[in-house]
């Protein structure tokens, strides 16, 4: 097999090139040689791209922003849910109103060690909420029961709710309501409801006063 050399250096570089920059020039070429010609291109390549393979390459890179972006789009709609769902579980979880009353009870003589503390809630609706906190409370009999009157004109009026208590060294806690259009000089007392009791009980918290 025939191999055609290039040019030789004398033709190339004549005598006025002398020195460091002849041996230079001189070891570049024996180099170009040594590598010899750039293989040849496949017909495929050396006609250039087609119309095909820009449109294929296109049609890529148009799938790969669609999909790119729709993953994107996937995202963003999940931290918009999470960021929504945890916002308002936090406003869900963090709730609870500021009391417009607190009413400190201490315990009477059928409770002596009794203490209590109950919070007025905002209205909703013509109802008042109201918390109950309470400690020294003894746990009574089955079918026996605490209740909650409201007091008008000195007098029990009406119950705004029943709870028992499990564990006298514990303190026990509840939710209750008045349903009543609340007048000025109301205010609260806790009865004990033995079992059979009709009306109210006898007091065993009472406001302090």
């Amino acid at each position: 097999m025939n191999m055609r050399r290039g040019p030789e250096f004398e033709d190339l570089v004549g005598p006025e090139v002398s020195g460091e920059d002849r041996d230079r020039l001189l070891r570049t070429h024996e180099l170009i040689l040594q590598a010899g010609p750039p293989p040849e291109l496949p017909p495929r390549l050396e006609a250039g791209p087609t119309l095909g393979m820009t449109i294929g390459r296109a049609r890529k890179q148009h799938h790969r922003q669609r999909w790119a972006l729709l993953a994107a789009a996937v995202v963003v709609l999940l931290l918009v849910f999470i960021g929504g769902y945890l916002a308002a579980g936090g406003k869900q979880s963090s709730a609870s109103p500021t009391p417009v009353a607190t009413l400190k009870l201490h315990g009477t003589k059928a409770a002596p060690g009794a203490q209590a503390a109950l919070e007025l809630l905002p209205a909703q609706g013509g109802n008042w909420p109201m918390r109950l906190a309470v400690t020294g409370l003894r746990r009574l009999p089955k079918n026996s029961y605490y209740e909650v009157y409201l007091v008008r004109d000195g007098e029990p009026w009406a119950s705004c709710g029943t709870f028992v208590v499990h564990e006298s060294t514990e303190a026990t806690r509840v939710t209750l309501n008045a349903p009543y259009r609340l007048r000025p000089g109301d205010t609260w007392i806790v009865t004990k409801q033995p079992s059979g009791t009709n009306g109210p009980g006898p007091a065993v918290l009472q406001p302090i006063t």
